[in-house]
């Protein structure tokens, strides 16, 4: 039988787990609960009423969160000709043409984020069972195949995240760390959960949003009250 540290009982002690708190009282609360020695990430966990098995119930997209992760990512890009020196003034941390496909062929895989023009989406495409499942494959829904290079690559550097529903039906996104203040965090929040509710598939019936959980990463859940944060975002 696993024994709980002195920590863990103390975050239990501070979260009563049949309560559905307030936004703002929940990011109180999980930068009190975020005590670890790290600077702790913290992450919201969106269960939704969708059959993710259905491609008109599928909810992928991407949101720029107006103070960013706390996550500093290397982005990657693919492409030709004059993009590949756009990506590079950029700021890109990798560029070039289908030499990079080889690569990640190869093995290489150290990067966070992947981008690529579409005229070399032919052979980014043979990437598909190495990108996919690590949600990194380039796509036109998530801005990350295009010709804008240099604006694709500024927003995934200053804040844009991509958020998409699993197999269980639950979306999982880091909002942030523990060393923001509440004010960045409920924005971050508001502008994540406005963008989920707005990406409700019309072939949904019933409840979309049925719970959102507040987690630091050494933490315990925290539930919040998801209709009065529906409403308080979408109010916005």
């Amino acid at each position: 039988m696993s024994r709980k540290s002195k920590r863990f009982k103390a975050l239990l002690e501070k979260v009563d787990a049949q309560k559905r708190y307030e936004l703002t009282e929940a990011v109180t609360l999980v930068k009190e609960c975020a005590n670890a020695k790290f600077d702790e990430s913290i992450e919201l966990h969106v269960r939704l009423g969708v059959d993710p098995r259905h491609a008109d119930q599928q909810v992928r997209s991407t949101v720029v969160l107006p103070h960013g992760t706390g996550h500093s990512k290397k982005v990657l890009v693919i492409a030709g000709g004059e993009k590949v020196r756009e990506a590079e003034e950029a700021g890109a941390d990798f560029f070039g043409g289908e030499e990079k496909v080889a690569e990640i062929e190869g093995g290489w895989m150290d990067f966070d984020a992947v981008i690529a023009t579409p005229d070399v989406m032919k052979a980014v495409g043979r990437l598909g069972k190495v990108l996919g499942p690590r949600g990194l494959m380039p796509s036109a829904k998530t801005n990350t195949v295009t010709f804008d290079v240099a604006g694709a690559v500024k927003e995934i550097k200053t804040g844009r995240v991509e958020y998409r529903v699993d197999k269980a039906g639950i979306i999982h996104n880091a909002v942030g760390r523990a060393s923001f203040t509440a004010e960045q965090l409920q924005e971050n929040l508001r502008t994540l959960i406005k963008a989920i509710v707005k990406a409700r598939p019309s072939a949904v019936k019933g409840t979309y949003i049925k719970g959102m959980t507040l987690s630091p990463t050494m933490g315990i859940g925290i539930k919040i009250d998801e209709a009065a944060a529906q409403k308080e975002t979408t109010a916005e």
